[in-house]
């Protein structure tokens, strides 16, 4: 729970011929790490290297674009598994090479068929507008010699104004549909210089042209006409080309299972990568996998290897720390935690794991800020009602409305009322500055735990200096110490401790002196930085402890918001009276 799960290092000698099956096993075990560090086994050209890999993710990323056309049932893992080599994996790439090219000639024109139907009902929509003009629109396009045609819409409001307008300037309106705002209208007259007097009149009306498209070549019935059977001409296209890739489809399906299939037993060795090594018959696996799932791996390998094999199993050694992946306690409770821990970071393999502590801390936190019988029972009834869509946050939520429910017992609140329940331990409100003390109390302890943890993971990790003087080391720890003790000195009688004095002018000074030699940078540089270094440590300790008042502060709130929700509903009575309870309990839930 507090830790990594232990790991082992495996070498895994075999034959050579059952490489392939073996890297499958491994793969499909899910717990087996492949560690590719140099090792004392020589590698040839047997075991795929990056030319084999790069072959494997092109032809996998044709086969991943080609299922998005011709879908490719799941390939299952079996016995019958076999060494996929460099010429057998090329083969499949130019294979799959080949067919996509076919998928993407059917793409390009299923794309095109789609743009042509989009422009089609397009027209037919544009159309519409000239559905009541019963002229060839073919005559509208073309530019007369000695006409000057204008095609468009005019608010109806302006309509009028514009036909006199247009009229004196020696043009004609005539108005062929019209809506409830517009209408639509051609404005036609003598090409000649009053051409330019007619585009002010237009653009004073509000007037909006109306493009015709080149496909409006006949009166709008036969244009009506015309696209319809254009319509229907490219459905038959599509149906068309869809049997023609359900026919590809049935063509290729037999050889797409078998580049499937051959993609899957080559997936393995692009996994192992530098894992896996070998010298004529033999080869090496070398790799991480929990201490818990050893011996059910080397049940897997027993199984299905015919085989013998040896492995080897030994723990990590301190200077493989880093390299050692980790892997965390699967906890049901822990798991929404622990997805915001890994907010953060992973802890390295050795280190601490503060989900535990992280989970508990929340919990106290969260019901000291939120302490309510009542609310902390709608928290857990809106997670349970909600429960599909929250899935694994589900926990979170109801842990959190256990612990309102805890510290509202402590309180003595159920929805605001105080007078119902007998406070176990305090309300609120009775003494502020206690509940301050405790959330600065709660602070300090919270602080001095995460330095603990902080000095212990850079002990597992054989960093000395770093657990004697780096951030949150021992030294730092003491001058927090000293600095707390030298607050409740002064705050208890005025006076300071000449013994945390001493400690905390030791600490700082040895702080200084740390990063005084860590530092590179000339000499200047160095007494600035280690002096900046040291100013932080300080201050962040400061800042960290006083920014847990908020807790405190977050209950006082809750408590204040409920008393002037009473105080409202005391202004009324009856219905008003619970309406404003119920309300005020609600908003108090949501902010």
């Amino acid at each position: 729970m507090f830790s990594p799960l232990p790991m082992k290092h495996l070498r895994i000698h075999l034959l050579t011929e059952d490489l392939p099956l073996a890297s499958l096993i491994l793969a499909d075990s899910a717990c087996f790490s492949p560690d590719s560090r140099d090792s004392d086994a020589e590698a040839i050209s047997e075991i795929p290297g990056e030319s084999y890999r790069q072959l494997y993710r092109r032809a996998r990323s044709r086969l991943d674009k080609i299922s998005q056309q011709l879908p490719v049932e799941p390939v299952t893992v079996d016995s019958h598994s076999f060494f996929v080599d460099q010429s057998m994996l090329s083969e499949s790439n130019d294979w799959l090479g080949e067919t996509w090219q076919h998928c993407s000639a059917i793409e390009e024109e299923r794309h095109r068929l789609r743009e042509a139907l989009q422009k089609i009902d397009q027209l037919k929509e544009t159309l519409a507008d000239f559905h009541d003009l019963q002229i060839d629109l073919g005559l509208l396009q073309q530019r007369e010699r000695f006409l000057d045609i204008q095609i468009g819409r005019v608010p109806i409001d302006n309509l009028n104004q514009l036909e006199d307008a247009v009229s004196l300037a020696g043009y004609l309106l005539y108005r062929f549909s019209h809506s409830q705002s517009t209408a639509s209208v051609v404005v036609i007259g003598l090409d000649t210089n009053q051409t330019s007097q007619l585009k002010p009149l237009l653009d004073t009306a509000g007037f909006q042209p109306l493009d015709l498209p080149p496909e409006f070549h006949s009166e709008p019935e036969q244009v009506q006409a015309d696209l319809q059977r254009r319509r229907e001409q490219l459905a038959t296209e599509s149906q068309q080309l869809e049997q023609r890739c359900q026919n590809l489809q049935a063509e290729c399906h037999q050889r797409l299972q078998q580049a499937a299939h051959t993609l899957r037993l080559a997936a393995p060795y692009v996994a192992l990568g530098a894992a896996a090594h070998s010298r004529g018959s033999l080869s090496l696996i070398q790799g991480w996998v929990p201490n818990h799932q050893l011996e059910e791996l080397q049940a897997l390998l027993e199984k299905h290897l015919t085989n013998p094999f040896i492995i080897e199993a030994r723990d990590p050694l301190p200077q493989e720390q880093a390299h050692v992946p980790t892997l965390m306690v699967q906890n049901r409770l822990l798991r929404p935690f622990a997805l915001l821990v890994r907010q953060y970071g992973t802890p390295r393999y050795g280190e601490v794991n503060p989900t535990g502590l992280f989970s508990i801390s929340f919990m106290l936190m969260f019901g000291m800020m939120f302490g309510d019988v009542g609310h902390g029972a709608v928290f857990i009834a809106a997670a349970l009602l909600a429960h599909r869509r929250l899935g694994e946050f589900t926990p979170f939520v109801v842990i959190a409305g256990l612990s309102s429910i805890l510290f509202g017992f402590l309180y003595g609140s159920l929805f605001g009322y105080e007078h119902i329940l007998h406070a176990i331990w305090i309300a609120p409100l009775s003494d502020p500055l206690y509940m301050l003390s405790v959330a600065l109390g709660w602070g300090i302890g919270f602080l001095l735990v995460m330095n603990l943890i902080n000095i212990t993971n850079r002990l597992k990790l054989n960093d000395r200096n770093g657990a004697l003087f780096g951030t949150n080391g021992l030294t730092s720890l003491l001058l927090y110490i000293s600095l707390i003790g030298l607050s409740y000195r002064y705050y208890q009688d005025g006076s300071v401790s000449t013994a945390w004095s001493i400690l905390a002018i030791a600490s700082l000074f040895s702080l200084f002196g740390y990063q005084l030699i860590e530092s590179q940078a000339p000499v200047g540089e160095r007494i600035l930085v280690a002096a900046i270094e040291t100013f932080e440590a300080v201050t962040g300790y400061l800042s960290n402890t006083l920014s847990f008042l908020r807790v405190a502060a977050f209950s006082l709130n809750h408590v204040a918001l409920a008393l002037a929700v009473f105080t409202l509903a005391g202004m009324s009575n009856g219905a008003g009276h619970w309406l404003t309870v119920v309300l005020g309990n609600l908003f108090i839930l949501i902010l």
